[in-house]
Parts: structure tokens; sequence; C-alpha cells
């Protein structure tokens, strides 16, 4: 009998700190399997969940997509019916190294905002790297925004004065560029809140752990794992010069553009590389006059609010973002 080969080990150090469902989880249906940095590229990989465990989506009022200049956004509308002035609306990035993914990626946080923090959800299918790097994705970004500010109350019946941004991983780094690029559009957007949930703020980090501890100390977290990252990162942004650019690593933003970003939801998970630059980015807002919140998830690997149909802490996750939306919006 063949013993199948181990492609994302647990190494007992880190399954001490984890959360055992996740442990669980992991050893029932992630231990033996070749993630997409394992493997030749292959665009049609695409087609499968980046992160297996993700809850079903909800059902909601109504899901259309609209095409912009080069991609198309999906649009999640509650039921009933619209306040007076339109819906509040989440613009919405999903994650996957600016890499994976596509338009239907993260149904359940999209459904699950929608439904249960009564907004309308603009969920982005920016273009992806390779065949797109880097600028490709924080243009989308930038050109979704502008017109969900332009057309969306005309077009999709939300308040262009309520509007939240948010995403995760690189949904987060593109989020955080919305924020930053928010003020510098003519007319300026006005952004209530972004929530960033384990975003990339800084692409020079790397497993000497020299600018961001936790790129050392998780660095034999399963699934993003340094070589996931290193991969991604090749894969968006193969010119070192770019690293340090604001729209790629919105870190180095100057501090008179950190200070007209809105106020920030910040969440990071302990077992995860990023979770040191996520800090420092909300640290960086604080210093310069923003409101942040950061909220650290004990025991948590990188990806777990995908995993919140298997996981008590990726339900909690989901619920915590739903909770800091629909409080700002003033809907729950």
């Amino acid at each position: 009998m063949t013993t199948p080969t181990v492609w994302q080990p647990l190494p007992e150090h880190i399954v001490n700190k984890l959360d055992p469902e996740y442990v669980a989880f992991h050893n029932e249906h992630i231990l033996h399997t070749r993630l997409q940095h394992q493997r030749p590229w292959d665009p049609a990989i695409r087609s499968k969940p980046t992160v297996p465990g993700e809850s079903e989506p909800l059902q909601v009022g109504n899901i259309k997509d609209v095409k912009l200049s080069k991609f198309s956004v999906r649009v999640y509308t509650p039921e009933g019916d619209a306040p007076e002035k339109g819906w509040p609306v989440l613009l919405y990035f999903h994650g996957g190294g600016w890499t994976l993914g596509g338009i239907g990626a993260e149904a359940s946080i999209c459904t699950n905002v929608c439904k249960r923090a009564n907004c309308v959800v603009v969920s982005v299918d920016y273009r992806l790297a390779p065949e797109n790097p880097y600028p490709a994705a924080a243009e989308d970004a930038v050109e979704a925004l502008e017109w969900l500010y332009n057309k969306g109350a005309s077009e999709i019946n939300v308040d262009v004065n309520a509007i939240a941004v948010g995403g995760s991983s690189s949904g987060g780094n593109l989020s955080a560029i919305c924020g930053l690029k928010a003020s510098q559009l003519s007319p300026p957007v006005p952004i209530a809140l972004q929530v960033l949930l384990v975003p990339v703020t800084d692409n020079t980090a790397d497993a000497s752990g020299t600018t961001h501890a936790s790129w050392r100390e998780n660095k034999d977290t399963a699934w993003l794992n340094i070589a996931r990252m290193e991969w991604f990162k090749s894969n968006y942004l193969p010119n070192k010069e770019d690293w340090t650019k604001w729209d790629a690593s919105p870190y180095f933003a100057p501090d008179e553009l950190i200070a007209k970003a809105p106020r920030a939801w910040v969440a990071v998970c302990e077992l995860d590389i990023l979770r040191d630059e996520g800090v420092a980015y909300a640290e960086k807002l604080k210093r310069n006059g923003v409101q942040v919140e950061v909220k650290l998830y004990k025991g948590a690997p990188h990806q777990i609010m995908a995993m919140d149909g298997v996981t008590q802490l990726g339900k909690q996750m989901v619920s915590d973002i739903v909770d800091v939306i629909g409080k700002t919006f003033g809907t729950i």
C-alpha cells in the first residue's frame, strides 16, 4: 500500500498553538493536498475553491454581474425594500494572492454581510496575475471604487455616502489601497470604514523576519507558508522596484496620505506570517490620527475566515465582520 505524500505538514510546535478544530480538519482534508504553488501553473486551477471549509452562501434578494472596463463586479442585494437614500454598500475584494479566485470567490462572506448587515455587497472580479501583474489589480480596485461612487446610485440603488471597503489577504491589500486613494480622486470618495482582513501591507517582508517577526515565527504554519507567499508575490510583483510603491505595499504610503485614510477595522490571525505587517499598518494609521481597531484571532491560521463552515473561529470572524459593518451603517 502506497503511503500518501504529506504536502501540508503540521509540525508539533505549530499543532500545539493551532485551534484544535482547524487541526482536525487539516489532518483529514488538507494534509495530503497539493496546493497551487506546488504544481505546474495552469489557470484552470482557479475553478476550484481557494480554501476548503467555507459555509454555504446565504440566500439574498438579488445577484447580478456588471461589466466594467476590463473586469466585472458581482452585486449582492438584500431582500426587501431599499432605504430612501439607497442601500449602504460594501466594496469587497477577495483573497488569493492576486493570483487565485474569481467572481464567485468568497460568496459566503459576501452573502453573510449582505443579509446580516442589510447592505449591498459589490464583489470585484479584478484581473489576476501572472497574466496581469501589478498594477492591474490596484487599477481595477480604484476603477471599481470610482464606478461605485459615480454610478452606484443610478445603477444599483446604493447610498454613495455610505460606502465601506473591505477584503481578505490580497483583497485586504486592495482595500487599503482604496482607502488611501479615495482622498486623491476627483471628487474625493467618502469611505466610512475600511475592513482589512489579514491584509498584505508590506511586500518587502521576507523569511528573515527582520521587518515583521511573524514571518519568522510562523514560517512553518500550513497553507500560507513562506514559499506560497513568495509564489504569490513573484506572480503579481515580479519587479523588486515595485515592492515599496504604496499602491503595492500600503505601509509605505506617506504620512500625509495615511492621515486622510478612513476609520479601519483590522483582523489578524495569531499563526499567520502576515500578522505583524497588518498590526504595523494599523499602528501607522493610529500614529497619523486614524481611528483603528485591531482584532487578533488566537490559534488561527491565515485562512480561518474562509473556513467558517468547519470551525467556530471562522464563524466568529465572519460574525465580527458583519457586526462592525452593520454598526457602521446603523443597520443592526
